[in-house]
């Protein structure tokens, strides 16, 4: 990053403030056009996060799924470099109510605060045009294993876009790379689950065969 750039986010609002001033009415609904238009050219990255890591606190079964739809139509567009975001026809009008987004972000903004204030941009090199498409690459694949029906299977997978989206927004080569390790983690506990469940219906096949 240049040094323009590091001045220019230093005078950029932070996703923590622009979150705050999303949930702050009680009342009324916030149109998705609305939302995206708060976070400015960074509304790719912020919205992968605000997707992502709502799945992180107790939900109701079922969430992870709902919520990760809307980051399968979103993280291909970061692994192709798509400079504006694309919404399907009428997407941008649908409300919610801000209300639902207290309820939402009330538990994650302080830490996304507190993440903030020790964050800074660096190791560059992460990032840029092949750095942002790898890391948009990366959030396809785990947001196609957080929609899976997995018990307990999403964890790391919500963790990992987490950690990896605001590493976009932050520009922070750090969380890039802990994203990054989350989502090694989180491969290899899928694979692990994926040769276990195979296992047991070839030894369920066996026992069948021989019965």
């Amino acid at each position: 990053m240049s040094d323009e750039q590091a001045i220019e986010m230093e005078h950029v609002k932070p996703l923590s403030q622009i979150l705050r001033e999303l949930t702050a009415a009680d009342e009324g609904t916030l149109s998705v056009g609305q939302i995206i238009s708060a976070f400015g050219p960074r509304a790719l990255g912020a919205l992968l996060f605000v997707f992502a890591a709502p799945n992180l606190l107790p939900l109701p079964p079922g969430s992870s799924t709902v919520l990760g739809a809307p980051l399968v139509l979103l993280a291909p567009q970061l692994a192709l470099g798509v400079r504006r975001l694309w919404l399907p026809p009428n997407a941008g009008r649908r409300t919610i109510r801000a209300s639902t987004l207290h309820q939402a972000f009330g538990r994650i903004i302080p830490w996304l605060e507190r993440v903030e204030h020790v964050s800074r941009p660096r190791l560059g090199f992460l990032f840029g045009r092949f750095g942002d498409r790898f890391l948009g690459l990366m959030c396809v694949g785990l947001s196609l294993v957080l929609i899976l029906p997995l018990p307990f299977g999403n964890l790391l997978p919500a963790a990992a876009i987490t950690a990896l989206s605001l590493s976009l927004v932050l520009r922070d080569g750090v969380l890039a790379l802990l994203g990054y390790a989350l989502a090694a983690a989180s491969w290899s506990v899928l694979y692990v689950a994926g040769g276990a469940i195979m296992g047991f219906f070839r030894h369920m096949l066996t026992l069948l065969g021989t019965a």
